[in-house]
Parts: structure tokens; C-alpha cells; sequence
């Protein structure tokens, strides 16, 4: 006989999302239920972004000891990369989070969590290890996948994904990365940093929802790093051979080419996670992208809305955060609170990084946009001739108006950079608020600051401006 337990909201996926909207509903005092199929803390803590800036963290040390010397630090021959520490760092990294995510904490909150899978009966009511929960409201956070294309003789030769990388005890001699997306980028880099002979294959070309020209800046980084970068081509097939797995890569033209390797990482590409959710007997409609939802986020059920990842849209943990914020206006406050990603900054977390958040320069002239650009490179900022991380730029994307409409930055810290700039597109802000504050020097955040000064510049030293300002200067005060 399954325990029957009535709740107010049962929230199924324990990532992001699920625990950001668990945790705010049991606080404002409903009863909830969380289930969880797998780990506490999902994709983002044990697979994604946690274990991956922790092998990034490491990569960069091993970079540091190599550039040394153009600092005038002599430090003999390569460095000693011991991948067993290094694999150890980036578990201590995730169990030192976990806490922040575990079943007591949320226990504590007064959610009743259930570690195992779920899956709807009706409209109304779920199953999830020997319990039947009925609940006036669902959320389904359930995350996403790596996509396994249909490569023939990868399975027999297998391969790694973000799930199972960073479990490998001993550094791979050649990692094939298939897929030059973000993850593939940056995981393909960060193993090339730490000795590990990379190949990377990319079909089209490598991360081709970013600005070109900035993603230019990243392909010759991970090439001076080691990286053979193999873009337009496509992995045929997998052949298991005596002493060795061999890709057989296809270019544009059909002609192929062999790559032994040791190791292969799927990057090319996520599935949303709907399988097994009995999504038909909720009346929930989904596609190959994931749960169909309205601007609000509420399913074809009224009574469930899809948050995050499996929702269909940008696959970053920070939107699921932003989605649990709108799920829980929506449904604890009864605000009709709506997605609107115009303003999603998302970062590739390569060195250097690419930041980018609103429109491209190409999709803002694709949208008939008057484009008008303000831009500023690293080279001409004190802090990055310092430490000699002169690569990359800022450029803004204004309207006619001087709008901000969008902002790249690829260079170091572009991450942290971004940030005025997500302000500067979410609140339509124009170029001269951002060339009107004072930053701090010397830091990287003045490249931005300069950019939107350069906006001005032409009009600002115009032969009518010097005009102007030689008749004002003899006047009298």
C-alpha cells in the first residue's frame, strides 16, 4: 500500500530550480514535497558547473607555473600535474557545496523530500517511491541530458559526458571532444592545460550563438594551448581497433581523416529530461525541446509549470534560479510574473572568457536594428597590460537612441564583467549613464566605462564641439 500524502506543492527535480522554489514556498509556509530521482543539488552541482570550474581552477594553476617566466619567475620545465589531486580537488570543491543542497537542509526547511523518481497518474497526483502525493500545484524542474548522437560504433567504443569526466581516476592521453559548444570549449582547454593531447570536432563552428569575432578570440586560446580544433567536420563513425579507438572524421567535402584517441567526450549538445514522467497523463504537452510553456512558464496543465532547463529555452543554471524567482511570484502571490529572457547574460568560462548578455552585433542588424557600436580593447587598459592579459574587447551594441541593446566581452573576467551591462539591457539604459560613473583605477571594469565613452567621442571632438567650446572659454565666469 503507497503512503498518501496531500501537499500544497509537490516539486519534482531537485536542481536549481526545484530547490530554489521548494525552499521559498516552505518558507512563506506551504507544505511541500520534493523529489528527487538521482542527486541532491542535480546537474549544476555534481556534473556541471561546480566540477567544471573546479577542473578549470586547476588547468589555470597549471597554466600559471608554464607562463611564469614572462614575469621573470623561473620555474624549471613542465609542471607535475598529478590528475588523481587534481580529480580529488574537484570533489572537495562539490562536497564543500553540497551541504547547501543536501536532503537535511531541506528537511530543516520543512520540505519532505523523497529521493526517487516521479511520475504523474493524473492531473492531480504523482508517484514517487511507495508514495502517492496529491498537491494543488506542481513544479517540474527536471533538468537535462547530454545528447548522445547516433554515431555508429560509439557505444561499443564508449565515451565520457560532463556526468562521467571527472570521474576519471588518471589524466587521458588524447580526449576526442565532440561538440564545440561551451562545455566542449572549455572542458577541451582545461584538459589540453593539464597535458592531455585534445582533438576537438565541431560540425558547424565553434559557439555559434556568440559574436564571431569574440569567438575568434577564444579559438586562437585554445589553439596556443594545444588544442587541434577541427571545425565543419563531422565524426563518420568509431572504430575499435587492437591498440587503439579511432575516430573517422569527415570534413565538408566528404574526404576522412583517422584521430586515435583515448578517450571521447560528447559535448554536442543537451536533451531535456521528460522521460518517464507520465507527462500524458497530466495532460502536459513537450516536444524534442522539452515541456511547452507560456510566458509564465505554466504548462498545457494550468496546474504545473516546467522551470528551468527542461522548459525548452536557455540551459543555464542562473535562468533556473530566475525561473524559481517567477515561479514563486506566480503561484505563492498570484503576480502574473513573466519569463522574459531579453536579458540573460550567459559566460564561456574559457581563458579568456566570453561574456555576452542581449543582442549580438548580427542579430541586432538581423532585427533591422539602427546598430550603433561602442567598443574598447583590452590592449588599452592599464590592469590587462599589467597582467598581461591583453586579449580580447568589450563591444556594445546601442541603438540610434544610444540604447544599450547588448553588450559582448571576451577577455579576462568577463564573467564578472558583464554584469553593469545585464543592468544597462534589462533597464534600457543608454551609453551615457554607463560613460557617466566612475570606476575604479586601474581595473578591467574601465575597458567597459571606456567603450561607452568612445561612443561619444566623434560628436564630443567635433570641428562644431571645438567650435563651441573655444567661444565659451572667453567668456567671463
Amino acid at each position: 500500500m503507497s503512503e498518501r500524502l496531500d501537499v500544497d506543492l509537490c516539486v519534482i527535480g531537485a536542481g536549481s530550480a526545484g530547490l530554489s522554489v521548494a525552499a521559498g514556498a516552505a518558507q512563506l509556509g506551504l507544505k511541500v514535497v520534493l523529489c528527487e530521482a538521482h542527486r541532491m543539488g542535480g546537474d549544476c552541482l555534481n556534473y556541471g558547473c561546480v566540477p567544471s570550474k573546479a577542473l578549470i581552477a586547476a588547468a589555470a594553476a597549471a597554466h600559471a607555473v608554464r607562463d611564469a617566466a614572462r614575469f621573470g619567475i623561473g620555474v624549471p620545465g613542465e609542471p607535475v600535474v598529478d590528475y588523481a589531486a587534481v580529480r580529488a580537488h574537484v570533489r572537495r570543491t562539490i562536497a564543500a557545496i553540497a551541504p547547501n543542497d543536501s536532503v537535511a537542509r531541506f528537511t530543516g526547511l520543512g520540505v519532505r523530500v523523497i529521493e526517487a523518481p516521479a511520475r504523474f497518474v493524473s492531473p492531480t497526483r504523482v508517484e514517487a517511491g511507495g508514495h502517492s502525493i496529491a498537491a494543488r500545484r506542481f513544479v517540474v524542474a527536471t533538468g537535462s541530458r547530454p545528447f548522445v548522437p547516433p554515431i555508429p560504433g560509439l557505444e561499443q567504443a564508449g565515451y565520457l559526458t560532463n556526468e562521467t569526466v571527472f570521474d576519471l581516476d588518471a589524466r587521458p592521453d588524447h580526449l576526442l571532444v565532440i561538440g564545440g559548444g561551451p562545455i566542449g570549449c572549455e572542458i577541451a582547454q582545461a584538459h589540453a592545460r593539464l597535458g592531455t593531447k585534445v582533438t576537438l570536432v565541431e560540425a558547424a563552428t565553434l559557439m555559434p550563438k556568440d559574436d564571431p569575432e569574440a569567438v575568434g578570440i577564444v579559438r586562437a586560446a585554445l589553439r596556443r594551448d594545444g588544442v587541434e580544433i577541427r571545425e565543419g567536420a563531422k565524426v563518420a563513425r568509431i572504430e575499435r581497433h587492437a591498440v587503439a579507438t579511432v575516430a573517422v572524421v569527415a570534413d565538408a567535402a566528404g574526404a576522412e581523416t583517422q584521430i586515435a584517441c583515448s578517450h571521447i567526450l560528447l559535448a554536442a549538445g543537451r536533451a531535456a529530461n521528460v522521460d518517464g514522467l507520465g507527462l500524458e497523463a497530466a495532460g502536459i504537452e513537450a516536444t524534442a525541446r522539452g515541456i511547452v510553456v507560456d510566458a509564465r512558464l505554466f504548462t498545457t496543465n494550468r496546474n504545473v509549470m516546467a522551470l528551468g532547463d527542461v522548459a525548452g529555452g536557455l540551459q543555464f543554471t542562473h535562468v533556473a534560479g530566475w525561473h524559481a524567482g517567477i515561479a514563486i511570484r506566480n503561484l505563492c502571490f498570484r503576480m502574473r510574473a513573466k519569463a522574459d529572457a531579453s536579458a540573460i547574460p550567459w559566460v564561456t568560462y574559457t581563458a579568456p572568457e566570453l561574456a555576452q548578455v542581449g543582442l549580438t552585433e548580427t542579430a541586432a542588424r538581423a532585427a533591422g536594428i539602427d546598430v550603433r557600436l561602442a567598443r574598447w580593447p583590452f590592449f588599452e587598459n592599464d590592469r590587462a597590460q599589467a597582467t598581461g592579459e591583453i586579449d580580447g574587447f568589450v563591444k556594445i551594441v546601442a541603438d540610434a537612441k544610444g540604447r544599450v541593446r547588448g553588450a559582448t566581452i571576451a577577455g579576462a573576467h568577463a564573467g564578472e564583467l558583464i554584469g553593469p551591462w545585464t543592468m544597462a539591457v534589462a533597464q534600457r539604459l543608454k551609453l551615457s549613464a554607463m560613460a557617466g560613473y566612475v570606476a575604479p583605477y586601474p581595473t578591467l571594469s574601465e575597458a567597459g566605462k571606456r567603450a561607452a565613452g568612445a561612443f561619444f567621442a566623434p560628436k564630443l571632438f567635433s570641428p562644431r564641439t571645438r567650435k563651441l567650446v573655444r567661444f565659451l572659454f572667453r567668456l567671463p565666469f
